[in-house]
């Protein structure tokens, strides 16, 4: 029996352990449909086991190589290229998000039809070569060069994972999975600390020290992007790992969790129209999400680069600063994967985030407002397991309350884009002239992350209000006013994740 048939078919002879609304495939007219909760779990272990293992280790090395620039710093990069003073630095951190901001939203668009499981794999594999061959620079011009290459290959990749994910999970299925890959960012900070420690004490064939630390690195993110290609599938429509019966399962649960945003089952029988793309910039909670992840990136990413050095200014030298960054990232993966997993139980988004953002002002007042090396030490721990968790969070979030994929796709890639605009600012935040308190740094990020506190607090209010006036019925005009199938996340059966 094909797809298809399948889909269509009865299934009133299932258990009736989980009773959903989905819209007939040939229209959006709302009716029920029983599911198989038993079936629907072993459906989402066998992704967990064949797309998780490998998204995350994607997003490991991604983080890895994107940040081993700052423990190559630590480690005579600058001396050796002659940009141990100024800013020159801070413009080769800078560059990466030029192309990366760029590419963002048309990347998006472009990954279902390239077919997911060979343009993800594909990015890893060039950005690995680029990250490899950085060792080799012997100029500010080569790094710079080399930093605008990786963010030219890692510019669609966070939004194509979201993307990717959403073609097999539901709504309120995501975020624990968004959780799983992003605890790779602040593994990446303990391991690439630990890893670097070992690689910078390399000296063979007249490359001392830093240039080794990309040549590993490289060299395994390289090897690990060519054997994604061999194992991610691209859709579930196309997952040789399922049988009939759970491939027909998985394309009927999505049509039944998009609750009248779209009459299509298969992802892949969407198509590209202006029409999406209008319909993700008109809504509210994608410039609220952007502004939030704009305020919130400012501390994430200033404190990715420079908690090496931030460490550093507290009194601990090279060594010993590298393995000092390893406890607060530590820190940060438990975090991550708690605060997912209660947030999806919970079904909701940004009351996590305001406590989140409460966390993580504490530990900035701690590292402003002591000198006790120890008490600011300890601010780091509450800086991280604030600010992580609350980037998987806001991914997911707006990934929740938008559809269908190509008003999706469009607004992640506008929220990533948009977001990392905030580069600009958190990478000449951290300067030399300022150490060892660091404390424009500090402030700015502390600001940053109230603003971030005021805007999710008002998307909260916004989406509640919302659900309000659907659940009272004030929206079912929408669905006399043009084509039911057009609404996407307009349409009034729609709720959105709070």
């Amino acid at each position: 029996m094909g797809t298809n048939e399948l889909l269509s078919k009865d299934l009133g002879d299932l258990p009736k352990s989980e009773i959903s609304q989905i819209e007939n495939k040939e229209s959006n007219e709302v009716i029920d449909v029983e599911i198989d909760a038993e079936l629907s779990r072993k459906l989402d272990h066998k992704f967990d086991r064949r797309i998780i293992p490998w998204i995350f280790g994607i997003w490991l090395f991604a983080f890895i190589d994107r940040s081993n620039i700052g423990n190559a710093k630590i480690v005579g990069l600058p001396e050796d290229l002659g940009i141990a003073t100024g800013n020159a630095f801070n413009v080769a951190l800078l560059v990466f998000y030029i192309p990366y901001i760029l590419v963002d939203v048309p990347s998006n668009w472009i990954v279902k039809h390239v077919k997911a499981g060979i343009y993800l794999p594909a990015l890893i594999t060039a950005w690995g070569l680029v990250s490899t061959f950085i060792g080799f620079t012997r100029s500010l011009a080569g790094l710079i060069v080399g930093r605008l290459l990786l963010g030219l290959f890692e510019g669609g990749l966070l939004g194509g994972i979201i993307c990717y994910l959403s073609m097999f999970y539901r709504r309120h299925q995501i975020i624990r999975r968004i959780g799983y890959f992003y605890t790779a960012a602040p593994l990446s900070g303990a391991f690439g600390g630990l890893l670097a420690t070992g690689l910078a004490k390399i000296h063979h064939g007249g490359y001392n020290r830093w240039p080794w630390v990309f040549f590993i690195e490289g060299t395994v993110t390289v090897l690990f992007g060519i054997t994604c290609f061999f194992f991610m599938p691209h859709t579930p429509a196309e997952a040789k790992f399922l049988t009939e019966e759970e491939r027909a399962l998985a394309l009927l649960r999505m049509k039944v969790d998009s609750h009248g945003a779209t009459k299509e089952a298969d992802v892949n029988h969407e198509k590209f129209d202006w029409h999406w793309v209008r319909m993700a910039f008109s809504a509210p909670q994608l410039w609220l999400s952007s502004f939030s992840w704009f305020f919130l990136l400012i501390p994430l990413y200033s404190f990715s680069l420079f908690l090496p050095t931030i460490i550093s200014g507290l009194g601990y030298q090279s060594t010993q600063a590298q393995l000092f960054t390893v406890p607060p990232n530590l820190g940060a993966v438990v975090s991550v994967l708690f605060v997912t997993r209660m947030s999806d139980h919970v079904k909701a988004r940004g009351p996590f985030m305001v406590v989140c953002c409460l966390i993580a002002i504490a530990g900035y007042i701690m590292l402003l407002a002591t000198k006790d090396n120890a008490v600011r030490y300890a601010g780091t721990f509450l800086v991280a397991i604030g600010v992580f968790p609350n980037s998987a969070l806001v991914i997911g979030w707006l990934s929740n309350n938008m559809a269908p994929y190509f008003v999706r796709a469009t607004g992640i890639g506008f929220l990533i884009a948009f977001a990392n605009t905030s580069a600009f600012i958190s990478t000449f935040i951290y300067l030399p002239k300022d150490k060892p308190d660091y404390i424009l740094g500090h402030s700015i990020s502390l600001g940053a992350l109230v603003f971030c506190f005021i805007l999710v607090s008002a998307q909260i209010l916004y989406l509640t209000w919302e659900n309000r006036k659907r659940a009272r019925g004030d929206r079912d005009h929408r669905l006399t006013e043009g084509k039911v199938d057009r609404l996407g996340h307009r349409h009034p059966a729609y709720k959105y994740t709070i």
